[in-house]
């Protein structure tokens, strides 16, 4: 049975802390423009209050979280557990896009070991948060993290990341420009 919180209680933050994986959702305004759903990983989510959340957000091959966020600030976090206890658990709230370049950014990137690659910070106030079964779940068995995303962005260096944030990430797939995209 599907649960509703105001907040993160603190045994749902015991059940977000262990989780290895989550998954981050948005949509522009547009019928016509792509629903956005992200798996990410590695140590990037922190829980800053009850009701306010952020993850450092890596390079990647698009760039649509910010674009719809800066569209309409609309962003769902989902935790998922994979092992023997099944529970879902999904954040509702609204989020802001925090790019290097902004006041904020060196204090909020204090709270996480350094990365290559970093592109940005995705916050959020939580206003909803909803507990589901997860019984229909399969079982997997969490390996590693894979070392790829950081070879790959050491190889590419600083000059190369911007390069390729400047020509994979300025636009989103519908063709809309990205915060990111607006500070090149």
């Amino acid at each position: 049975m599907a649960e509703q919180f105001h907040s993160i209680e603190p045994s749902l933050l015991a059940f977000i802390e262990k989780q290895h994986m989550f998954f981050v959702a948005t949509a522009p305004d547009s019928l016509k423009g792509h629903i956005n759903l992200s798996p990410k990983g590695y140590d990037t989510f922190r829980i800053l209050s009850p009701n306010e959340v952020m993850y450092l957000d890596l390079t990647g091959s698009g760039n649509e979280t910010s674009t719809h966020i800066a569209e309409n600030g609309r962003i769902t976090f989902m935790f998922c557990s994979f092992d023997r206890s099944p529970l879902i658990m999904k954040l509702y709230g609204r989020g802001e896009v925090i790019l290097p370049t902004s006041e904020r950014f060196e204090e909020l990137m204090s709270r996480f070991d350094p990365m290559a690659g970093v592109r940005q910070i995705i916050r959020a106030d939580i206003h909803l948060v909803v507990t589901s079964c997860g019984y229909g779940v399969p079982l997997y068995d969490f390996v590693a993290k894979r070392e790829t995303m950081d070879r790959w962005a050491l190889q590419k260096g600083v000059d190369g990341i911007a390069e390729f944030q400047r020509t994979y990430n300025s636009t989103s797939i519908d063709g809309q420009p990205t915060p990111l995209g607006r500070s090149f």
